[in-house]
């Protein structure tokens, strides 16, 4: 893993938000696990959070959402959100700890997700590629959240990796929260067009531009402009040229580049429509 950070893309003629980073990592303030060599490349080279903003500033990424994976980073991402007018936060406890997912716990996820900088509840849902934690109980703390979503009045944040068929299921039964993101769409063209139908926002990251991505590329020909958001999932997934490096928030113009290419749009017009959507999704910031 490389820790030289790649060379900033050529800038946006439209602004645009970064919808899913990791600030905390990005900044070192979790320490890195040693089988996380990305984490570890990131933390090398810390930043503060007011580089990182003003590095994405510099090419037309002006806002950033920081989202929480376990207590601890929710509690950081919150105050950071309040301390910082460009940044906003969600808030949970990824399925990957649902063992963590207390009722103590779940507390205070929902009372951090009423704080006013805090406008998502997540990242939250299903992992069936890791069995770091029993799925039962990734259930009971994706439901869980789902009902804190609901309650608080936020967007719902989803991780789903190889977990398909699962979530669309549980949010089906549990009633889904008025706003509903697929965080790093990882579905394809079919799942993409349930999506559509059910009203739900797909996030597209670094992958939709890797060689070998093409499911991913027939999903965003699916997804209408106004159900797109475009994010970093920094300090990972970094898209192409970059893998192997470090990803950052002012690296989003080569993914929306590739999505417009993908929906025959110029950049301008897609960064436009998915400003829109954060507004609709965060609110004004």
């Amino acid at each position: 893993m490389s820790k030289v950070p790649p060379a900033p893309p050529e800038p946006l003629g439209a602004e645009v938000f970064d919808s899913h980073c990791h600030l905390d990592i990005m900044v070192g303030s979790r320490p890195a696990a040693p089988e996380d060599p990305v984490a570890t490349a990131a933390q090398a080279a810390a930043a503060s959070v007011e580089g990182i903003v003003a590095a994405a500033r510099s090419v037309g990424v002006t806002r950033l959402v920081t989202v929480g994976y376990d207590l601890a980073s929710s509690r950081w991402g919150a105050d950071v959100a309040a301390r910082h007018p460009d940044v906003y936060a969600a808030v949970a406890i990824h399925p990957n700890d649902a063992h963590a997912a207390t009722p103590e716990v779940l507390a205070e996820i929902e009372e951090l997700a009423r704080e006013p900088r805090v406008r998502a509840v997540g990242e939250t849902g299903l992992d069936y590629y890791r069995d770091w934690a029993a799925k039962d109980d990734q259930h009971a703390s994706f439901r869980a959240h789902i009902e804190i979503a609901k309650r608080t009045g936020r967007a719902l944040v989803i991780h789903d990796r190889e977990a398909h068929d699962d979530v669309l299921r549980v949010l089906a039964e549990e009633g889904a929260p008025d706003v509903v993101i697929f965080h790093s769409y990882s579905g394809d063209a079919e799942m993409a067009k349930r999506c559509v139908d059910a009203g739900y926002f797909m996030s597209f990251s670094g992958p939709v531009t890797y060689k070998n991505a093409g499911y991913l590329r027939e999903a965003a020909r699916v997804a209408p402009p106004e159900l797109m958001l475009v994010e970093t999932d920094a300090p990972y997934l970094p898209p192409t040229p970059h893998r192997g490096k470090p990803n950052a928030p002012y690296l989003i113009p080569l993914t929306l580049r590739c999505l417009a290419e993908v929906k025959s749009m110029q950049p301008e017009a897609l960064a436009a429509a998915i400003g829109a959507n954060g507004e609709k999704i965060f609110g004004p910031w």
